[in-house]
């Protein structure tokens, strides 16, 4: 009842406007009108609407079909919607385009449910590229092997003949045969590098699996993908994303050369979304490295291109124990995990990053390495003056009900990947047995960092996860496997409504970057970045949100996907 009061108020708001208007001047013909559909503008109020009117990529209306008719020309294209939905276009708060997009022509274990799958695939991917000097790819789930620890004897069953290293699906675990091993050095000798761990067998000896920096070890000595690589890849990212109704991507770790990539992509006009660039600050950095950001931020500045953020990683991932916990790991006595930088070091950077304009954009997986990142960031605040800097936090798997209150009293945003939020094997078998049941009620609390004031936009860290909004806005509200039935939540006190998770993926991203005024919600004068849905999100049950499709996506009133169901 309260929506179709909604939509009422606003039908007779717009009516009146065109009664107005009616009495002026008609306003110039548009170049496109979608009307007859069911449109949330995610503006403040969160109004409902029934058509829009496109100029030169800018809204020139929003409101009833009759208010629309004021707006066709001779030239304007008019399509009738048939009560499809439209909302703003989405917006991933934490992506990897090009590498995501480079590992898709790799070898892809992603679909793999076994460990005998995951090894048949990297039979077929040897076979058919018999010329690879290096089998490279990726996507490998952590829960396929005991203890999340992939060995190299089968994998030297599956590629005998020349090295391999494949990544696991969280991008914080590799699994390297014994001809990488061999070629990189490592050796029972070899130490765990700062940052990392080299996994080992019960003589000591290098088992397959290298955790966090440890894999470097072994990325130093693979090729590098070349621009073209780099290019295409980038390419496939951005088809995915037009496809799923993302416009806006904020790439989440990115050096020197992806800037080079996105640069060129965008001066031969082939970035179909807007990118915004958090430059990775590593682990032996300094504040001079800060400097150096500061001048790649300042060349690559332009349209659809920003780089305004630097990315620190607090921590690593708890299902390989490498993420840093209050309280020790239940499988690992006195382990509470390492943290990157000790909490001084951090603060120190962080607040020299702040004071150089930096917003600052932070991994942190544990308990522990989210009060350090807040900590640090209140430093940074009361060092240089408080400031509208909108640091953000993503991740935020395990949050001590203590710093729940912080985000909103700090400001700090909530980059929450909401897929992750439900039962799955990595929770039942990798996370909730080494944190107990106490801990365990607070993975993912989004609801309550919402009740308490933060903010919460969302992102997909793609290729770690789906990079379809729908996915993680479903399993937001459901807390549930977004392929299951309806059924009991997974922790319920932290489901979010449908209304909060759209605005976290559309008119909150856009706060995020700063972009709240331009775009985010359909509203007249901002940039016509909408997509049209095949159905309400509001009026089918909760377990069809995922496969919800998206039938046109418009970037500044320019289309950059369309499926053949759309209406012409």
């Amino acid at each position: 009842m309260r929506r179709r009061h909604s939509i009422s108020c606003v039908a007779v708001f717009f009516t009146l406007a065109a009664t107005s208007r009616s009495a002026q001047a008609a306003p110039p013909p548009a170049d496109l009108i979608l009307r007859g559909g069911t449109v949330y503008t995610l503006d403040a109020p969160r109004s409902w609407a029934e058509a829009v009117a496109v100029t030169q990529g800018k809204l020139v209306y929003v409101g009833t079909n009759p208010g629309a008719e004021a707006f066709i020309g001779p030239r304007t294209k008019v399509v009738e919607l048939a009560g499809r939905m439209v909302l703003p276009s989405f917006r991933d708060s934490h992506v990897h385009p090009i590498s995501s997009g480079v590992d898709l022509a790799r070898c892809d274990l992603n679909a793999a449910t076994t460990k005998e799958q995951a090894l048949a695939a990297i039979r077929r991917y040897a076979a058919a590229h018999p010329d690879a000097k290096w089998i490279l790819g990726g996507g490998w789930q952590l829960p396929l092997f005991p203890a999340a620890n992939p060995n190299r004897a089968d994998l030297d069953t599956a590629v005998p003949d020349r090295p391999a290293f494949l990544s696991a699906a969280d991008g914080h675990s590799g699994w390297a045969n014994s001809r990488a091993l061999k070629l990189a050095g490592v050796t029972r000798s070899t130490r765990d590098p700062e940052g990392g761990r080299i996994e080992r067998d019960a003589s000591g000896e290098p088992s397959g699996t290298l955790r966090e920096s440890a894999q470097r070890l072994i990325d130093k000595h693979i090729p590098e993908a070349t621009e073209g690589e780099r290019r295409e890849g980038l390419r496939r990212a951005l088809r995915m994303a037009a496809g799923f109704g993302i416009t806006t991507l904020n790439e989440a770790a990115a050096d020197e050369s992806d800037l080079e990539t996105y640069g060129g992509a965008e001066q031969a006009g082939e970035l179909t979304a807007r990118i915004v660039v958090s430059l990775e600050l590593g682990i032996a950095s300094d504040e001079s490295e800060i400097g150096r950001l500061a001048r790649l931020r300042e060349r690559y500045k332009s349209a659809r291109l920003s780089a305004p953020a630097i990315k620190m990683f607090a921590d690593g991932v708890i299902e390989s124990g490498t993420a840093a916990l209050l309280e020790p790991y239940l499988n690992r006595p006195g382990d509470r995990g390492t943290l990157n930088f000790a909490p001084a070091r951090f603060a120190a950077l962080a607040t020299a990053a702040d004071k150089q304009g930096f917003q600052i954009h932070i991994h942190a997986i544990g308990d522990r390495a989210v009060r350090v990142a807040l900590d640090a960031l209140e430093v940074a605040q009361k060092a240089n003056g408080a400031r509208d800097s909108r640091h953000h936090i993503a991740h935020l798997e395990l949050i001590d009900p203590a710093d729940i209150p912080r985000f909103g009293q700090l400001g700090v945003i909530a980059n929450f990947q909401a897929l992750w939020a439900y039962a799955d094997p990595y929770i039942v078998e990798l996370t909730e047995p080494v944190l107990g049941p106490a801990r365990s009620r607070w993975l993912y609390p989004l609801a309550s960092v919402a009740r308490a004031g933060g903010m919460i936009v969302g992102g997909s860290d793609w290729s770690v996860s789906s990079l379809n909004p729908l996915d993680a806005i479903q399993v937001a509200v459901t807390r549930r496997d977004p392929d299951s039935p309806a059924g009991p939540a997974w922790i319920p006190e932290e489901r979010m409504e449908l209304a909060d998770m759209l605005a976290a993926y559309t008119i909150r991203g856009a706060y995020l970057n700063f972009e709240e005024k331009t775009t985010g919600s359909l509203e007249v004068g901002k940039s016509a970045d909408l997509i049209v849905l095949e159905k309400n999100l509001f009026r089918i049950p909760a377990e069809e949100i995922h496969s919800t499709k998206v039938l046109l996506t418009l970037l500044a009133g320019a289309e950059v996907f369309r499926d053949p169901a759309m209406p012409k």
